[in-house]
């Protein structure tokens, strides 16, 4: 079982790594430990911001989404394991053989998963890629491939995580992105879902950004997103 506070990666969509702390440390007295580092903060800083996370006491989930040779997606995740982040993640459309060599290069206690679909892209997008499956069809066929090579699990919206789950079954973790309360404003996420959604849809981990940066108090929706996970699992239990 997952705690409810576990279920939360915060997203440490920022500039700087003292913001990045502060979020952190923010977070600490609510029991949230999980945060990502993604391309935006860890470009500007590099692994000094995954260090610094790992200071002040938080996992690390090393958003990069890494595409390209096998043979140097290895060596990325290899760096990555070193670096002693909790999860990082590659692009399952990279192929098999990438994806193997990525867990060549994993240390054991490293969680690999692969990203999908991303979560800002809609059925038209796929179709200018000339992808001719609709969303779901494709999610799917991308997750079954993650599974196959051996990946820990994929990034998938809260809108596939039903048929994810259906298909590849208790285990197979689903770390979902694009979370919004309903009566956020539009953005550039185009299939997202409430946090609840999500959970009763069967995501493990939800990654939210934006609705805690952009908050005016972002402990109290961090600390409300928990309380929606806890009060699902309450009402599951019985």
């Amino acid at each position: 079982m997952i705690r409810p506070e576990d279920r939360l990666i915060v997203a440490l969509d920022v500039d700087k790594i003292e913001d990045a702390v502060g979020l952190v440390r923010t977070m600490a007295p609510l029991g949230i430990t999980h945060f990502k580092v993604g391309l935006n903060l860890f470009t500007r800083a590099g692994p000094a911001a995954v260090e610094a996370v790992h200071q002040a006491g938080g996992r690390v989930f090393l958003d990069l989404k890494f595409h390209d040779i096998p043979n140097t997606v290895a060596g990325a995740v290899q760096a990555a394991s070193r670096m002693g982040v909790w999860m990082t993640n590659v692009h399952i459309p990279g192929g098999s053989a990438m994806m193997r060599a990525a867990l060549s290069g994993r240390g054991k206690d490293l969680l690999l998963i692969g990203v999908t679909v991303l979560t800002s892209m809609a059925e038209k997008d796929l179709t200018e890629l000339g992808v001719r499956h609709p969303v779901e069809a494709q999610v799917l066929s991308l997750a079954k491939l993650a599974q196959a090579a051996g990946l820990s699990g994929v990034v998938a919206s809260a809108r596939e995580a039903v048929a994810i789950r259906r298909v590849c079954g208790e285990g197979f973790l689903i770390v979902t992105p694009g979370i919004r309360p309903k009566d956020k404003a539009v953005d550039d996420q185009q299939r997202t879902g409430t946090p609840g959604e999500a959970i009763r849809a069967g995501a493990d981990y939800l990654v939210v950004g934006r609705p805690i940066l952009e908050a005016p108090d972002p402990a109290a929706v961090a600390r409300r997103i928990i309380e929606e996970c806890a009060e699902l699992k309450v009402k599951d239990a019985t």
